[in-house]
């Protein structure tokens, strides 16, 4: 048997929605294949599997999503390529269904029953990752601050430091990998690169961004346990998606500490300027974290 030629990335997600009685699920009919499946696609040029799990959400069943904890990846061959995709639970916010070329039917199904009405074992794995948790989980984003410059070659007070030209697009891109988690409430520790970096969020949203004094590296350096207070004032308010602002010696001991404290595991992460963790938080506790390494698109296909 030959090996797979090329590595081909896509990306979906289990589509839901709230009910009386719980939680139903969307499951979708291609006619090309005579399947019932979780809707997915191939990732195009410029975007990032966020965006692709958006896009082809939206393409297959028309109804727009705010994603919220990456459930798993899983892959398998097809002829000549090795497929992986990333699924994320994703939130009906809008639309309706309307059939097109590559989807005929959608079926809201209860989350107890859909499992036997999907045609494939690895989407039946995926629901059960889905099931594992609560659905309706609070996402807090907390964001590392894009790329600034070198301290040392910085002449003039660091706080006011400001992105440089590869951190300004970091937080262009940013806008829209954000938005896609639903970010209405924005924060950032008291330097100029932490604002800049939500500044272009900001103007998307029409919103202030709430300065934080004690997510600063100083502040907490000084007093950590300030810092863990109000990071988990912030992550308490379930009644919006807030995104936070800090820096590269606060989020990753912060981390550290809130894993510990809330007891739940961390994937590795490298922590770099411009990456985001998306914590999944449960009456206020956090039961799940994932970590995006970046917002800009990276080649997903060969």
């Amino acid at each position: 048997m030959s090996k797979p030629e090329k590595t081909v990335w896509a990306a979906g997600g289990v589509l839901w929605r709230p009910t009386a009685d719980g939680v139903e699920v969307g499951i979708v009919h291609r006619p090309r294949y005579d399947d019932w499946t979780l809707p997915k696609g191939k990732g195009e040029s410029g975007e990032t599997l966020i965006d692709t799990a958006v896009r082809e959400i939206a393409e297959e069943t028309g109804y727009s999503v705010r994603l919220g904890r990456h459930l798993r990846d899983v892959s398998y061959d097809l002829d000549h390529a090795r497929k992986h995709v990333r699924y994320w639970s994703a939130r009906a916010v809008g639309g309706e269904f309307e059939a097109n070329h590559e989807v005929d039917d959608l079926r809201w199904l209860d989350v107890t029953k859909a499992p036997q009405h999907l045609s494939y074992a690895l989407d039946r794995k995926i629901l059960r990752e889905f099931t594992r948790l609560p659905a309706d989980l609070h996402t807090l984003l907390l964001v590392r601050h894009a790329k600034a410059g070198q301290r040392s070659r910085y002449r003039g007070d660091d706080r006011l430091r400001p992105l440089d030209k590869v951190g300004t697009a970091q937080a262009e891109a940013l806008v829209g990998l954000l938005r896609a988690f639903g970010a209405q409430v924005l924060h950032a520790a008291d330097r100029v690169r932490c604002r800049q970096t939500l500044e272009p969020l900001a103007a998307a949203l029409r919103t202030d961004i709430e300065s934080e004094p004690a997510l600063s590296e100083e502040a907490y350096r000084a007093d950590p346990s300030g810092a863990h207070k109000r990071i988990r004032e912030i992550a308490a308010d379930s009644g919006s998606v807030h995104a936070v602002c800090s820096q590269g010696k606060v989020i990753p001991p912060l981390m550290d500490w809130w894993s510990d404290h809330d007891g739940f595991p961390l994937p590795a992460a490298r922590n770099r300027k411009g990456s985001v963790w998306v914590l999944s938080v449960h009456d206020g506790t956090v039961v799940a974290a994932d970590h995006i390494a970046s917002a800009l698109p990276t080649v997903l296909v060969p």
